[in-house]
């Protein structure tokens, strides 16, 4: 049968559904053919999902990979009037009930984690710390303490728990690779944010339930709290069916709704806060603080989120009395800066949304003290140097040669212009600079300067002597701040009569002997600063 027939009774077909007054909200694939359809498939009596083929896929292979068990090819193309032989091509449509697609468990992800916030499992009960790409799954329970998690659900919807909150997640299942998904959580304490992906009347389903309410969601944005006087829910975007379960009602966007955990309470519906005029701000910021400045509207005070744009972690909330706020201490990155209204109950309502890009530059620090070559008789001497950036941090570098190849010890990162090593500076020569950081991603370094740390250099001492015929191995402990060890070999433990010197760069050396007699080895560290040094002890050697 060609194609261009096919077309034609596909819209004979479409006539037919128009004028018997039937749904035709899933759109019929244009191959299918005129075979008259199952009074028990008709589209109206069960819901159902519209697949597109795509590039490269065939049906049999789509459907076989959709269809729960139970259900097959054949089932699926006498319910769309194909017959046997009728081609489905790319960009073609076709229909499957939802009660015949197949089900599975799929398990969320974690998305950012930020402070303390732990998983406890629905298997074996365990708890253990929850971090950045865990996976969640079925029954599994996860408690913020003074942390906040994202969670991201198979379909891309998303959750944000605040700090000091408990979720169950009841139910995760996805209906095959449709992207649908019915999500079931249970809200026991505190407080969830939310952006859900639009569900399918019927089909996809997204619920959280609290000890005192249920909220079943169409597609949305919302925010839920509950605690043990009830629950509170305000509704952003979309609509969330609301309240006492087989008793809901539906709350639009721009309206919140409380139930108290007492009966006489009832349900309560109110319109939320309108959105704060707030001043524009740069997209684009390559220094903070940023001035968030917005209108007097009358509330007692505001809220201000900003969320990472990129991974949805919740990296700053904070409760503002008065019509301004400086946003400051941010990492490179794109953020999404909210800002909302508190009711007289301490509630936030409708949100104004800023997106803000960070992009710091670190610039390098001027150093202050000590001076170019100068000298320290203190071990542990201060270092002091001036930023040049904004929201810098910055440390104290200090190495044995002037590439930095050879790092000995820093100071802690911290916005400071001075600092300590972190450990003692054995006498000697070194370098040091000073790296700032700002932004997490941009880093650079100060000019070097030369230090010396007055004093006597250590006694170098011998670790182990390997022997291997006539030649004797000695590997010896380095000195941080030593250029060169000078070695000597003598007949005598008091190395009167020295029969062999040298100056080394390595710390290990290999010596000839004559078998039967006994030798002495000794060895102390050089430095290019005006140091003294002293000898290490000396060690016997005898080789047989």
């Amino acid at each position: 049968m060609s194609k261009s027939l096919l077309q034609l009774r596909t819209a004979f077909v479409a006539l037919a559904f128009l004028s018997l007054g039937l749904p035709a909200h899933a759109e019929l694939s244009l191959t299918q053919g005129s075979a008259s359809r199952p009074a028990t498939t008709t589209s109206g009596s069960v819901p159902e999902w519209t697949y597109t083929l795509k590039s490269g896929e065939t049906f049999s292979d789509v459907a076989s990979e959709l269809l729960a068990t139970g259900h097959s090819v054949a089932q699926l193309r006498q319910y769309n009037q194909l017959p046997q032989n009728a081609v489905v091509d790319t960009g073609d449509r076709f229909r499957i009930p939802l009660n015949w697609l197949r089900r599975q468990p799929e398990p969320a992800m974690v998305r950012s984690v930020s402070g303390t916030v732990q998983l406890i499992s629905g298997r074996d009960g365990q708890k253990r710390p929850l971090t950045a790409n865990s996976l969640v799954r079925v029954g599994d329970e996860i408690i913020s303490a003074q942390g906040t998690a994202t969670v991201e659900l198979a379909d891309g919807s998303e959750v944000r728990l605040s700090p000091d909150s408990r979720l169950i997640f009841n139910r995760l299942t996805q209906y095959g690779k449709s992207g649908m998904v019915d999500t079931r959580l249970r809200l026991n304490k505190g407080e969830v944010h939310t952006r859900v992906k639009p569900v399918m009347e019927g089909g996809a389903r997204f619920e959280i339930e609290t000890p005192s309410a249920v909220a079943a969601v169409r597609g949305t944005a919302f925010t839920v709290q509950t605690s043990p006087a009830g629950t509170e829910l305000q509704v952003t975007k979309g609509i969330v069916d609301f309240g006492p379960r087989g008793k809901t009602q539906r709350v639009p966007a721009g309206y919140g709704a409380s139930l108290s955990t007492h009966s006489a309470g009832g349900l309560r519906i109110r319109r939320l806060p309108p959105a704060p005029a707030v001043e524009p701000i740069p997209e684009n910021v390559t220094s903070l603080p940023v001035a968030l400045r917005w209108s007097q509207d009358g509330a007692a005070a505001h809220r201000v989120d900003i969320f990472e744009k990129d991974t949805g972690q919740w990296v700053k909330s904070r409760k503002v009395n008065g019509t301004d706020f400086d946003i400051s201490l941010l990492d490179n990155g794109k953020y999404e800066v909210q800002l909302a209204a508190l009711d007289n109950r301490g509630m936030a309502g409708m949100p104004a949304s800023l997106p803000l890009n960070v992009n710091l530059q670190a610039q390098p620090a001027t150093l202050v003290s000590p001076a170019p070559g100068a000298t320290a008789n203190d071990d542990m001497p201060e270092f002091q140097w001036k930023l040049n950036g904004s929201n810098e941090v910055a440390r104290v570098e200090i190495a044995g040669d002037d590439s930095f190849s050879d790092l000995i010890t820093t100071s802690e990162w911290a916005p400071e212009n001075q600092a300590l090593p972190s450990r003692p500076l054995s006498p000697g020569e070194y370098y040091w600079r000073v790296v700032t950081e700002a932004g997490g991603t941009s880093v650079t370094e100060s000019e070097a300067r030369k230090l010396v740390v007055n004093g006597s250099l250590p006694p170098t001492r011998i670790i182990s002597v390997n022997y291997l015929n006539s030649q004797v191995r000695i590997f010896w402990e380095k000195v941080d701040t030593a250029s060169e060890y000078r070695l000597q070999l003598s007949e005598g433990p008091q190395f009167r009569n020295i029969i062999k010197e040298a100056t080394l760069a390595d710390t290990t050396a290999a010596l000839r002997l004559i078998p039967g007699r006994r030798y002495f080895v000794r060895l102390k560290a050089l430095s290019n600063g005006p140091l003294t040094s002293r000898w290490g002890p000396g060690r016997e050697l005898y080789l047989e």
